[in-house]
């Protein structure tokens, strides 16, 4: 009996622990990947016309961003898989913005799914341009060190940065094509360093790492 109970306890024991690492979440995910189902809102209370953007939600993802300020008279409105070409999952600790006056606002983020980052330019003038990027290189992934009021993105041989309040830019060439997968962006681009004056790049080039940088003025 004493040996029917042991054995009993060994083989509990044993599809307990096969349970519990199949019940695990699978591979870290960058943020939290929790149902998103409120609407995440960013106001500027402290200007008079208080700009404000919102971010929607649908099926648990981002769904719709919305924008304006009080007296433009209407709310305008795009789907982020129009602008983004993706469906994301995000999480407001993850996301920054910054107003410039009722010009525009910058928002920052990176989808909690894959860490791949974005920036979007939005202008509150229903006939500026919408600047969207899905190769953003933004200071909330902890690698990734920028410098605040500045925005970063990379394509596939360059990393660019923009002030955000002047419009000022600057850039680095990686010297060749790096085809970076922007949904694992480490794998090619390690750590990167951007200030107003330099740039630093940690990347992969033809399977050797290299740190590049570079001394900048915004223009």
């Amino acid at each position: 009996m004493r040996f029917v109970l042991a054995a009993l306890v060994v083989i509990t024991t044993i599809a307990l622990a096969f349970t519990s690492c199949n019940s695990s979440s699978g591979p870290a995910t960058f943020c939290d990947t929790t149902c998103m189902k409120d609407t995440i809102k960013f106001t500027k209370d402290d200007h008079p016309l208080k700009p404000y953007v919102y971010i929607s939600s649908r099926n648990c993802t981002a769904d719709s961003v919305i924008w304006s300020y009080d007296g433009m008279g209407v709310n305008r409105k795009l789907a982020l898989s129009d602008i983004l070409g993706a469906s994301l999952h995000l999480d407001k600790d993850f996301i920054r913005y910054s107003f410039n006056d009722t010009s525009y606002v910058w928002l920052l983020f990176n989808d909690c799914s894959s860490g791949r980052g974005y920036s979007l330019k939005i202008p509150f003038n229903k006939k500026g341009t919408i600047s969207p990027k899905a190769s953003a290189i933004n200071g909330l992934d902890p690698k990734f060190s920028v410098a605040e009021g500045i925005v970063a993105y990379t394509d596939r041989g360059n990393i660019f940065i923009e002030e955000m309040t002047t419009g000022k830019k600057a850039m680095m060439t990686f010297g060749q094509d790096i085809s970076p997968n922007y949904k694992a962006i480490h794998e090619t681009i390690d750590s990167v360093n951007v200030t107003p004056s330099r740039i630093w790049v940690k990347v992969k080039i033809n399977d050797d790492w290299k740190e590049l940088e570079k001394k900048i003025e915004l223009k």
